[in-house]
């Protein structure tokens, strides 16, 4: 098998030693451009603009149209590390303000090296939610997105905001969310088992604290149980029944596992599959882990307010 290496090696070396970043505009209106917070003037509709860097150029770039800002929060960026050739994209959980395509120049895709990375909604799991503070050492075997790398001597890019032509909806203001307590208990909380917003964090009861680990947002009748200003929902997994532990996961529409009910008599209900949440045990001590559990009329431990 020809290995990634090989390829490395075969790729055209070119003389100049620097990187041409071709920034084009796919967005129905005029965008201003950032470059490691320094404007690059506005690009309108159907243009593109070039920078030119040295072979070490790390860093973001971004455009605070729809709703992002000047700064980089609430935007989502297409990120390089120039002495690694890595490239990435970084979107913010808050807002999605455009759409980003990167795409290596002139590179064709080999062995998982040099493929186009793209990040059209809030949802792609190809994109850190924060920009990485430090990256991993090469290996010769392409690195696993969200990160990707090129690694051939002077790889150019082309940035493309609003791949799909259009800008996605601007999302709503970060509702601060309520508490979900047990049975009226106002001292104890559900509560994300020590504010790891990640997939998989176990859900709880726990002492109330005030943190946004027991911040969600619920609404009655059909519902998402969310943790507010995240992108991370109460999640049933996918085989629910008696004694199945919570935890969060990714927000994904029509997921049956986050399809819940919120009933008139205080229960939260999996969408058609007769189970609620449930204090495991009746029991409020910290770190009870919640679970779900057959619906019982009556049944207080699977009351919350």
């Amino acid at each position: 098998m020809v290995s990634s290496f090989v390829y490395v090696l075969a790729a055209p070396l070119l003389v100049q030693a620097a990187r041409r970043y071709n920034i084009v505009n796919n967005c129905p209106s005029t965008i201003s451009v950032f470059i490691n917070g320094n404007g690059q003037g506005p690009v309108p509709s159907g243009d593109t603009i070039t920078r030119t860097f040295n072979n070490n150029f790390s860093g973001l770039i971004y455009s605070n149209a729809n709703g992002g800002s000047s700064s980089g929060s609430g935007t989502t960026r297409a990120g390089f590390y120039g002495p690694d050739d890595y490239y990435y994209i970084v979107k913010d959980s808050t807002n999605f303000n455009t759409g980003i395509n990167i795409t290596p120049i002139n590179r064709p895709s080999q062995f998982g090296f040099c493929v186009s990375a793209t990040c059209n909604s809030l949802t792609c799991n190809n994109a850190y939610s924060s920009p990485p503070t430090g990256f991993p050492a090469q290996t010769g075997s392409a690195p696993t997105p969200p990160l990707y790398e090129c690694p051939t001597p002077n790889t150019g890019y082309t940035v493309t905001f609003c791949p799909t032509g259009l800008f996605p909806p601007v999302l709503p203001p970060v509702n601060k969310g309520t508490t979900i307590n047990p049975n009226g208990n106002n001292n104890k909380c559900l509560d994300v088992r020590g504010a790891v917003f990640a997939n998989g964090t176990p859900v709880q009861i726990y002492d109330c604290n005030g943190s946004g680990a027991q911040n969600w947002i619920v609404n009655r009748g059909n519902t998402k149980v969310q943790v507010a200003g995240t992108n991370f929902c109460l999640d049933a997994g996918s085989s629910p029944g008696n004694g199945v532990g919570m935890k969060i996961w990714t927000c994904y529409s029509g997921l049956a596992a986050q399809a819940w009910y919120y009933t008139d008599d205080n229960r939260i209900a999996l969408t058609g599959q007769g189970q609620c949440l449930d204090l495991t045990g009746g029991n409020l001590s910290n770190g009870n882990r919640i679970q779900t559990w057959q619906c019982t009329n009556g049944n207080n431990n699977q009351v919350w307010t």
